[in-house]
């Protein structure tokens, strides 16, 4: 696990818990990371899209759950909403400003975000 982080929260300092989310991704080998910048997009429903994938249902749930502890540990963030984490598909953990979707392989091409919300500012990010 990566050594403390400062103390960032999300109503003060989205893009810093973004880049931690991020890390917290790395930590477990997400996949084609993509960060995707939504402030300027006034329909847009929170300020950042963290998008990654995993090969394995045991894969997705670690990712899930090592973000959701982490935050909570490390940052004093609790997400909102979580869903998916009974079938592993597709875990949604939803942290109002920053949503963070990981998939499984297929389910990320079925769905395709980066292409939905591509009029967003799009950053992949090396796993």
């Amino acid at each position: 696990m990566r050594a403390k982080r400062a103390a960032a929260t999300l109503s003060n300092n989205a893009e810093q818990v973004k880049d931690f989310i991020v890390g917290y991704i790395q930590d477990k080998k997400g996949e084609d990371i993509v960060a995707i910048d939504l402030t300027g997009l006034e329909e847009a429903v929170s300020d950042y899209f963290i998008i990654c994938h995993a090969a394995t249902d045991v894969q997705v749930r670690a990712i899930a759950n090592h973000i959701v502890a982490s935050c909570r540990e490390e940052l004093g963030e609790k997400p909102w909403h979580v869903e998916g984490m009974r079938n592993m598909e597709w875990v949604l953990i939803d942290f109002v400003n920053i949503v963070v979707h990981v998939f499984k392989r297929d389910r990320r091409e079925f769905y395709r975000l980066e292409q939905l919300w591509s009029d967003g500012i799009v950053e992949e990010i090396a796993s």
